[in-house]
């Protein structure tokens, strides 16, 4: 904290405001989405307001033209349909099963509020670059954004702390629960934070967690789970990461990178029980 002190306009009196330096311990680059602010919203609970730069949603033309470049024609075109088709009806079928798993569980879906919210475009624009330098974290919590950059990782010497939703290495990438539970690899339906490198959730291991989802849970409500058995190791880690004792495991094991299912995909899955 500082105190600036000036005239304005010149001969009037001296007048003085509290000016609180661009500095914290924390910060967390988030996605717009509810599992951001129950992680923002615990940590909070645990160690005070820090700042969380939030980024605008990906415009879908540049999802679909990357997952073109990725996966080609058919697999984007059946994953489209997934997600305009069948997703809707999944949130309606979940919603008494996702306030369940809320209340139970004890999270703070609200989206924060107040001078702490940053909005920025991506967490790989110069923008967040530039905030991250100036505000010198020591722990970068990441939960739902983009790819990170390298270059956004070298703008700062913090750790950065990924919640991913699944287990590594064996189901990077997206929805590493419904998938576990698709290739029927119960024992590794769950979540890991990882420090994050330049790949895709290939960093070193913090902590992981396993989940047991209910036949009423679904591919809606499994990232609630996911969330909520990641907030204790998550909160130590950032612990351990502040008093320089944090413990990273190597990654070890078959690994693979998923992505949405596709229409026909999911169906094959719900017949076998796999909601």
């Amino acid at each position: 904290r500082a105190v600036s002190c000036a005239r304005s306009p010149p001969r009037e009196p001296l007048t003085c405001r509290m000016v609180v330096e661009p500095f914290s311990d924390i910060i967390m680059l988030a996605g717009e989405n509810i599992t951001s602010w129950i992680v923002y919203n615990r940590l909070v609970q645990e160690f005070g307001p820090f700042p969380i730069l939030v980024e605008s949603t990906t415009p879908r033309r540049v999802l679909i033209r990357n997952r073109l470049r990725k996966l080609g024609l058919r697999r984007t075109l059946s994953q489209i349909a997934f997600i305009s088709l069948v997703r809707p009806f999944l949130e309606w079928e979940s919603r008494r099963q996702r306030t369940v798993i809320c209340q139970s569980k004890g999270l703070e879906t609200v989206r924060p509020a107040g001078q702490h919210i940053i909005a920025i475009d991506s967490v790989n624009s110069p923008d967040c670059r530039e905030r991250l330098r100036q505000l010198k974290p020591r722990i970068v919590i990441v939960n739902g954004t983009r790819i990170i950059k390298p270059e956004v990782l070298g703008a700062t010497s913090a750790t950065f702390l990924n919640i991913h939703q699944g287990i590594t290495p064996q189901y990077r990438g997206a929805h590493g629960a419904y998938w576990a539970l698709y290739q029927d690899d119960r024992a590794n339906c769950g979540v890991t934070t990882h420090v994050v490198d330049e790949g895709i959730d290939t960093g070193g291991i913090v902590h992981q967690a396993r989940i047991d989802p209910e036949p009423e849970d679904n591919y809606m409500s499994y990232p609630l789970l996911q969330t909520a058995a990641a907030l204790d190791g998550l909160v130590k880690a950032v612990k351990d990461g502040l008093a320089g004792r944090l413990q990273v495991k190597p990654v070890e094991g078959p690994s693979a990178v998923w992505y949405h299912p596709g229409l026909f995909q999911y169906v094959a899955g719900r017949l076998r029980g796999v909601r």
